[in-house]
């Protein structure tokens, strides 16, 4: 799989001169210059990017790898320049990582996993799987996904939508909170479909995860039984305690009741998720220009989890032109118009009128751009 044709030859002794050079007797200053150059004219670093970079890196110390096999690698397996570049500039000690004994069986097993081209940078970029050791954390840790999960297509899907699975001491970390969670009557049907959709969750601190059932359950009242219960664990647990009483004394701020805000967690509560200027601005937008009630909000939370700029107040605009001009009768809610598919949303309200009110398109498209600028 990493054989090198002709083109890796031609590469490998053409980058030999720096090898020869950074691996010889000059001081570690004299290396260290000799590194930024090679990331200049090998890998596409501006200078001042370079040495930026370089001054990362802590072994300098170096033994007998060479930086010139790993971009070699990464090339081979299909990797262009600048994804490397993206690799090296978060990871720079890859630079001296044994290519034959550390870079290669990793990698091997990541392809196995079905990753290569952007996935594969992706992957490595939001984990440190290349600085784990391959026989004491790696393979021990998707051998227990796959007695977990039950096959490899599953351990591949999880590892892929979460790459710091593998970073973790997983036969460790995860066994106490599945049995926390089963204490608490959850199946392992649910215990599944929580770590399919968000694995992370099930490394935090059994006491964490504790706490946040205890919240979904008793302080907000969503019944056990109801579907939104999983959600509103995986909506609690990415906040702790201060960051959730600041998200919640903003909506009380705007009017607000305890009971409004426990009816908002039921019905969608990933409300609580966004960021608080995210909760500042559309509740600003919908309660203050649109004039929109608590209690409604409330029961309609989706809407406070909608793109304001892309999708809201686009709509909102053409809504208003329907109604002004009366091309729609009837009572029709903007949350009918927001909470549309885009297909049906142009399907309904735009291409009828499109005979009539020709501009319509044209003007909601400029809409989403002035938004989006």
């Amino acid at each position: 799989m990493f054989a090198f044709g002709s083109n890796g030859a031609k590469k490998h002794l053409s980058s030999m001169a720096y090898s020869i050079r950074f691996y010889s007797t000059a001081p570690v200053s004299s290396r260290a210059d000799i590194l930024v150059e090679f990331m200049v004219n090998s890998l596409g670093f501006s200078t001042k990017e370079a040495i930026s970079t370089s001054s990362k890196v802590t072994r300098l110390k170096v033994r007998n790898y060479e930086p010139h096999l790993l971009v070699d690698v990464f090339d081979e397996m299909g990797l262009n320049k600048p994804q490397i570049k993206t690799l090296v500039s978060s990871s720079p000690e890859l630079l001296f990582c044994s290519v034959e004994k550390n870079l290669k069986p990793k990698i091997n097993v990541l392809q196995q996993l079905g990753l290569s081209g952007t996935d594969l940078v992706t992957f490595i970029k939001k984990s440190d799987f290349l600085t784990r050791g391959l026989h004491t954390t790696i393979k021990p840790n998707l051998d227990y996904l796959k007695l977990l999960l039950g096959s490899h297509d599953s351990v591949a899907r999880v590892v892929k939508r979460e790459p710091r699975l593998l970073s973790y001491n997983l036969p460790k970390v995860i066994p106490p909170n599945i049995s926390l969670l089963q204490n608490l009557g959850f199946s392992q049907a649910d215990i599944e479909t929580i770590f399919n959709r968000h694995p992370r969750y099930l490394l935090n601190n059994p006491v964490c995860l504790e706490r946040v059932v205890h919240q979904a359950e008793n302080v907000f009242h969503i019944p056990r039984e109801s579907r939104m219960f999983l959600h509103g664990i995986e909506a609690l647990v990415s906040l702790d305690d201060s960051k959730l009483e600041r998200k919640l004394d903003i909506f009380r701020s705007f009017g607000w009741s305890d009971s409004d805000i426990c009816l908002m967690v039921r019905k969608h509560p990933y409300c609580l998720t966004s960021s608080e200027d995210k909760i500042r601005i559309t509740l600003k937008f919908f309660m203050n220009e649109l004039g929109y009630e608590p209690s409604y909000l409330a029961s309609h939370a989706p809407l406070l989890k909608y793109s304001l700029e892309k999708r809201v107040i686009p709509r909102n605009e053409i809504f208003k032109f329907l109604k002004e001009n009366q091309l729609i009768r009837g009572k029709l809610s903007l949350y009918t118009v927001v909470s549309s598919t885009e297909l049906e949303f142009q399907k309904k309200y735009l291409l009828p009128f499109q005979e009539k009110m020709p501009e319509l398109y044209d003007i909601y498209i400029k809409l989403q751009a002035k938004e989006k600028s």
